[in-house]
């Protein structure tokens, strides 16, 4: 990208705008055309101007287009674009007064994302209620999972099926990025109105698929699984792919259902496992690289939940393959996490 391209998108009123509004927070395509009080095609043409100049980034998720800021005009370039818009806002009166009005519009984005997740939950109480009645409490397996990572020290985080975003939230504070997956567009939505009040950049949502992760090898320090493994037709696939953008020295953690034998999962809430036991972790952890650490259980239910970790230690492993690893209901995924 060149100069010229950046100041020339940073010519009219409207982009100034937008990018004062991703400096807050990642937003669709929809919900900027709802702040600005403008069409949706006219935004998105301003929106390919940025994304052309290298200053935004979109990104597709199901039918919708999120933008957010971007490096690729280089870190130092980004950052003094941000100092500028914030010395604009605080010397011109005009700009500032626009600004104030769109971020009034801001909040009322946040608070339908709020609303949005709220019916959803609302919606689907009474499944949520079966399914958590016999597992532990949500609250007992995350502190054994804080526990048995640490306080401290995650570095660059994957939290693979965030689900809600509610282990992103909880791992947030000892990580110095989190990056949550997940495949479905649904589950994304509830995950970013948990998350949208963290600071701008803290946090990175992404659809894709556990068995084909849409990252390079080696990006990550810390690989978590939060009650996820037991969907998948073939764990190994999805391990191989944990390990293979898991740095050397990093660490996995997998929470997941100890090995039980209610068969009625499988039909009722799409378990393609019936838990697992530490034999058959420690076995899939060796298998790609990882060695394992020591775990805990969390009783409390009728069904035993376990925190499992390993660190990385071999050289990098080849993806086996890109397969499909199953599928799950976005309501069922939300009553893990």
């Amino acid at each position: 990208m060149t100069i010229e391209a950046i100041m020339r998108a940073l010519s009219d009123s409207t982009r100034l705008r937008i990018m004062r509004l991703i400096g807050t927070m990642e937003l669709a395509v929809g919900e900027l055309a709802h702040v600005l009080g403008q069409s949706q095609p006219r935004v998105s043409r301003h929106v390919a101007i940025l994304a052309d100049s290298g200053l935004a980034e979109r990104r597709r998720e199901g039918s919708w287009v999120f933008l957010r800021q971007s490096v690729a005009a280089g870190e130092q370039v980004s950052r003094a674009v941000a100092r500028l818009l914030a010395a604009a806002e605080e010397e011109d009166e005009s700009f500032a007064r626009t600004c104030a009005d769109d971020r009034r519009h801001l909040a009322a984005i946040r608070e339908a994302r709020e609303a949005s997740a709220a019916e959803f939950f609302a919606r689907h109480a009474g499944e949520w209620d079966r399914l958590r009645a016999l597992l532990a409490p949500a609250e007992a397996v995350e502190a054994a999972l804080l526990a048995t990572l640490g306080g401290d020290g995650l570095g660059e985080l994957l939290d693979i099926g965030t689900g809600t975003g509610r282990i992103a939230e909880l791992l947030e504070p000892a990580s110095s990025h989190v990056t949550g997956l997940d495949k479905s567009p649904e589950m994304l939505r509830l995950a970013r109105a948990r998350l949208q009040n963290l600071p701008t950049g803290r946090v990175e949502l992404i659809q894709g698929d556990f068995a084909a992760l849409p990252f390079a090898a080696q990006s990550f320090d810390t690989v978590v699984f939060h009650q996820v493994l037991h969907y998948a037709h073939q764990p190994d696939y999805a391990l191989a792919e944990a390990a293979r953008v898991c740095r050397e020295g990093g660490r996995i953690a997998i929470v997941d259902l100890a090995a039980h034998d209610r068969e009625d999962l499988r039909r009722t809430h799409a378990h393609a496992r019936l838990g697992f036991d530490d034999a058959q972790i420690e076995a899939m952890l060796g298998r790609q690289g990882f060695v394992a650490e020591p775990g805990a259980t969390v009783d409390g239910g009728e069904l035993a939940v376990k925190v499992w970790t390993g660190r990385r230690i071999a050289p990098a492993v080849p993806q086996i393959g890109r397969k499909s690893a199953g599928t799950r209901s976005s309501a069922t995924r939300a009553a893990t996490r």
